[in-house]
């Protein structure tokens, strides 16, 4: 007779081989580990960017592999990025419904908040791999490219090998926190909805909105509170001195709304009616 122990029903690998076999995770990796690849094609078929008036991290991208990755980051961070995290964290729940699948999990049986908290570790997992693969790819690119060397500033000066390496591991993971807000209204969406569509969609259409409210500046400070102002407050670690305030405002906000869409996600899934 087998004992029924809640921690053996749905192993987080079981649920990894399931996600990373759905179509849609091998798409997103692929695109994300050759766009940098591209960008290089482009930069060598193009030559050198040159300055358009107004200092950016094109105008050094091609200075070192370091440049050439904060460049790709920059580029990736309001979209690329953005719809690679919600489709991982949205598309994990709604497309179970879909399929009318999620009934036979918990007939296994599983226990709702387990099989959410199993699917919600995997998607944020890929979700991890998703931000911190692009980065690492692109540096392995630019090496190829471009060559290793200290990072040049947009605004002049450089900043050695050694203490770029470490702004970038600063970047990269205030990266990851700027994208929960994204991950977590996705997942919340995915929990609501049968439609794995309608999930990602929303969450990437609420970084749109917030982009566009971003950008009235009638609205003063309340655009401090949008899930999107503080994005890419990570180039305040290219300064010569690193700027923590934007990184903690941003960190703040990103952290309470996903804590908020999280809790009610697994609220509305408690709930929920997944067998008519």
């Amino acid at each position: 007779m087998t004992t029924y122990r809640v921690r053996r029903t749905l192993p987080l690998r079981v649920e990894a081989v399931r996600q990373f076999r759905r179509r849609r995770t091998l798409i997103a990796f692929g695109i994300l580990l050759v766009l940098p690849w591209v960008l290089v094609l482009a930069f060598k078929l193009g030559g050198d960017p040159g300055p358009d008036g107004v200092p950016s991290l094109v105008d050094v991208a091609t200075s070192s592999a370091l440049n050439f990755a904060l460049f790709a980051l920059f580029v990736s961070t309001g979209f690329l990025l953005v719809v690679a995290v919600a489709l991982f964290c949205g598309d994990t729940v709604a497309s179970e419904a879909g399929w009318s699948s999620l009934r036979y999990l918990l007939a296994a049986p599983v226990p709702r908040a387990r099989l959410l908290r199993q699917k919600l570790i995997v998607a944020l997992s890929y979700a991890v791999v998703a931000v911190v693969g692009l980065p690492l790819m692109s540096l392995a690119a630019g090496a190829v490219g471009f060559g290793w060397g200290d990072v040049e500033l947009p605004t002049g000066g450089t900043v050695p090998v050694g203490t770029a390496l470490g702004r970038m591991a600063i970047i990269i993971g205030y990266s990851l926190i700027a994208q929960l807000v994204v991950a977590a209204l996705a997942f919340l969406l995915s929990v609501t909805t049968d439609s794995p569509l309608g999930a990602v969609g929303g969450a990437v259409g609420l970084v749109i909105v917030s982009n566009i409210l971003d950008a009235v500046t009638a609205l003063g400070s309340w655009r401090d509170f949008l899930p999107t102002h503080w994005m890419y407050s990570w180039m305040d670690a290219l300064q010569p001195q690193i700027q923590w305030t934007g990184m903690a405002k941003g960190a703040a906000i990103s952290v309470s709304y996903a804590l908020i869409l999280f809790a009610a996600a697994f609220r509305r899934f408690r709930t929920r009616d997944i067998v008519s």
